[in-house]
């Protein structure tokens, strides 16, 4: 398979990661964040005015969506919460440039190479760390109920998440096969996780993967091979004053607020 990046075509159902539509091409020169961390965080969540597949009119409102947790026992993605967890934000967290960028072809710094076995042939998959995922993952873990959920198939992202998260962060692991596909996108619907939607966030470089929750998502910046990039440190003390919320809604409206 030739491709610079684990970047999957959506007719291909070998590929490992899907088409991460609307993001900052390899090629794109990085924006660098405004004064305000808070502002350049929100920057992608004005234009966001998506319908849930199968509705009509406008996109529902944050009570609506809060109201519409699943309830049904057994129909769930997650498992019931551990006493551990009870009573923190549930955190879902995108994988594929957003913690670590992949590649097919050989990269010299590679933090892991994993063997993947596509049609009966094993391809050697290499993997960069994104700069301080190992700091933000540890402090995540602390504060929050840390899911991965990734639109990368599990044969891939199961192995990489095995070396990323040595110490056992991610409490649970969801893969493509939890997504919901819509519109030639493999979209993550927080409704189905069974957490209380105002106590949920979802961390994606892709606006794609959270249209149908876009006030729950705190946007990440794509990240290939960009060793001295700061994203996830600066991130981790806006998640731990986020941490004490009882209202997400809430609180990332008063961080979007002029």
């Amino acid at each position: 398979m030739e491709s610079s990046c684990i970047i999957a075509q959506v007719q291909r159902e070998e590929a490992l990661v899907h088409p991460k539509q609307g993001l900052v091409s390899r090629s794109s020169p990085k924006k660098p964040r405004s004064r305000s961390i808070f502002k350049a965080l929100f920057c992608c969540l004005s234009a966001q005015n998506v319908n849930r597949p199968g509705g009509s009119g406008d996109p529902p409102t944050q009570k609506e969506e809060a109201q519409s947790t699943p309830k049904i026992p057994g129909t769930s993605l997650l498992p019931e919460v551990t006493p551990k967890d009870t009573g923190k934000i549930c955190m879902v967290i995108d994988l594929d440039e957003t913690l670590v960028h992949s590649s097919f072809k050989p990269i010299s710094n590679a933090d892991f190479i994993v063997p993947v076995e596509i049609e009966g042939t094993i391809h050697q998959v290499y993997v960069l760390k994104r700069p301080y995922v190992d700091e933000f993952l540890e402090r995540m873990g602390e504060l929050y109920e840390c899911v991965l959920f990734t639109a990368s198939l599990a044969k891939y992202a199961d192995p990489v998440t095995d070396l990323l998260d040595k110490e056992g962060v991610f409490r649970s692991r969801l893969f493509r096969e939890a997504c919901v596909f819509h519109q030639g996108c493999y979209v993550k619907d927080l409704s189905r996780l069974g957490r209380d939607l105002k106590k949920t966030i979802i961390l994606d470089n892709s606006p794609a993967s959270y249209i149908f929750h876009p006030e729950n998502a705190v946007p990440v910046q794509s990240w290939f091979d960009d060793m001295g990039d700061t994203e996830l440190l600066s991130l981790i003390p806006i998640f731990e004053e986020l941490s004490y919320s009882e209202d997400i809604y809430t609180s990332l409206g008063q961080l979007r607020a002029p």
